[in-house]
């Protein structure tokens, strides 16, 4: 059936280009005009703990046939992957202010329904994440960010010192960006989608050349680190820190997909050009999230795990509840408008723009 396509966004393509002008600090994909080839993530026989994608036999609420798609309603038709090349803007993203709000070993995404199966994750934005969460319960949710509109579900395995856990302090950055060279074409996220960037079982040379690398763990002076770092500095500012930034092309059909991936791609290199535009396979452009997270540890660090297994297998979720109207007019004015916003909808480098939300985070 056409509609089953199993077309992956080809997320472990190697020998790709850095789109540095974007900064994009993960690889682009190469391609021209037509789809990047198809690429299914290898099988490992890594032995750590984690959940494989795809591994749960129980559908999500939303999953009305059990199929583990979930349709897009309506789903975003006759669109081409934009190649235009509005004017060049060095800024165009928006900031997530959100903090942690709790763990738990449950996943809504890779284990809808099964409370306590997956390996603990840290939960951050919205206050009742659990494996029982659906677009609407997360809707009429709370939220750890600071804009009220925004109830997304943000998660990742929890860091462990030992057996203590660490957790993030205070809010954390997650960055709206527009991943493709025409920032004009960036539209909101689909209420509902959710989808999981990298995989608790990638080895650690697929989590260095994920494209959704940037800097890898990093702690003072030591940087790009698939291990994290063997020694720190013990000055109290200094944390361990990663970003990592998420597919930003959608397929508009689907808001989520059996191994919650092929639903969504990374932008791709157009031949000939140092421009990045989505692929045919995925010609729809949403933002690019990228987490920036800072983990309270330093000084020895030989202690230090993830919940899901080594360094290697940090991956995160997201399940989008934004308010419609908030996110849109955050997405207008900073990516189309190629700004560069805190979590207000304000660039301080022009203030003649104004803000997006009010001194509450709230739209007026």
């Amino acid at each position: 059936m056409a509609r089953r396509s199993k077309v992956l966004s080809g997320l472990l393509i190697s020998g790709a280009l850095v789109a540095t002008t974007l900064g994009l600090g993960g690889a682009a994909l190469t391609a021209g005009a037509a789809e990047i080839p198809a690429q299914q993530q290898p099988a490992h026989s890594t032995a750590h703990q984690g959940h494989t994608m795809a591994a749960s036999t129980v559908p999500a609420a939303e999953d009305a046939d059990g199929d583990g798609y979930i349709p897009a309603n309506p789903p975003v038709t006759g669109v081409e992957p934009s190649t235009k090349q509005p004017p060049h803007r060095y800024f165009h993203e928006f900031q997530a202010q959100c903090s942690v709000s709790h763990t738990k070993p449950d996943d809504p995404i890779v284990y809808p329904g099964q409370a306590g199966k997956s390996h603990d994750h840290t939960f951050m934005g919205n206050t009742t994440t659990d494996a029982a969460s659906t677009t609407d319960s997360l809707d009429a949710g709370g939220t750890k960010c600071l804009a009220p509109g925004d109830k997304s579900g943000y998660w990742m395995p929890t860091m462990l010192n030992g057996d203590q856990p660490v957790l993030p302090v205070g809010t954390q950055t997650i960055y709206y960006k527009a991943g493709v060279t025409d920032y004009t074409s960036v539209r909101p996220f689909p209420k509902g989608l959710r989808f999981v960037v990298g995989s608790p079982m990638q080895s650690a040379q697929e989590f260095r050349d994920h494209p959704g690398f940037v800097e890898g763990w990093e702690c003072g002076t030591s940087y790009f680190n698939v291990d994290f770092p063997k020694d720190c500095p013990t000055t109290p500012d200094t944390q361990v820190n990663i970003r990592f930034q998420a597919p930003s092309c959608w397929d508009g059909r689907y808001l989520d997909t059996p191994d919650h991936k092929s639903h969504m791609a990374y932008p791709v290199v157009k031949q000939g050009t140092n421009d990045n535009v989505c692929p045919t396979s995925h010609p729809v452009a949403l933002p690019m999230v990228e987490f920036k997270m800072a983990f309270p540890v330093n000084g020895d660090l030989s202690r230090l795990r993830l919940a899901s297994g080594p360094s290697y297998s940090f991956h995160y979720d997201f399940f989008n509840a934004w308010d419609d109207r908030t996110l849109k007019a955050m997405v207008d004015h900073c990516l189309v408008g190629g700004l560069q916003c805190d979590a207000r909808g304000y660039d301080q480098n022009h203030p003649e723009e104004g803000a997006v939300l009010d001194a509450d985070y709230r739209l007026p």
